[in-house]
């Protein structure tokens, strides 16, 4: 029945903190919403050379305490592995890189400006 994952959602406490890792630090692009009656904003990703919503704002809430739910962490497939990892070290931002062993998937793992954990797995064949 499920062919495909659509988007998720987070809650901002900081909008633009939050624009800011995921726009300019991630790449993602803030694109069309409908008017829904309350502050937010969906960002897409390039897939396949057509834009696909991944994630879906809300600035119009507080963030829960604690700040993650059921939900452990949200995972982006991404390229470019020396890019990003400059472009976050440029930040100033702390992650966890690591290989899967055997040559795997690489992965990076950090946190958005609201506490929510995010991965982004890069192909095998990347180099730093």
């Amino acid at each position: 029945m499920i062919v495909g994952m659509n988007h998720f959602t987070a809650i901002a406490g900081d909008k633009q903190a939050t624009l800011d890792f995921y726009v300019g630090l991630l790449g993602l692009q803030v694109g069309y919403r409908p008017e829904l009656g309350f502050d937010g904003a969906w960002l897409y990703a390039d897939v396949g050379g057509r834009q696909q919503a991944v994630l879906h704002l809300y600035f119009d809430r507080a963030v829960p305490t604690p700040p993650a739910g059921v939900i452990d962490h949200m995972a982006f497939t991404a390229t470019g592995l020396k890019a990003v990892k400059t472009r976050f070290d440029a930040a100033g931002m702390t992650y966890d890189l690591r290989q899967l062993a055997g040559g795997g998937i690489w992965q990076l793992f950090c946190h958005d400006p609201n506490g929510a954990k995010v991965e982004l797995d890069f192909d095998a064949s990347e180099t730093l």
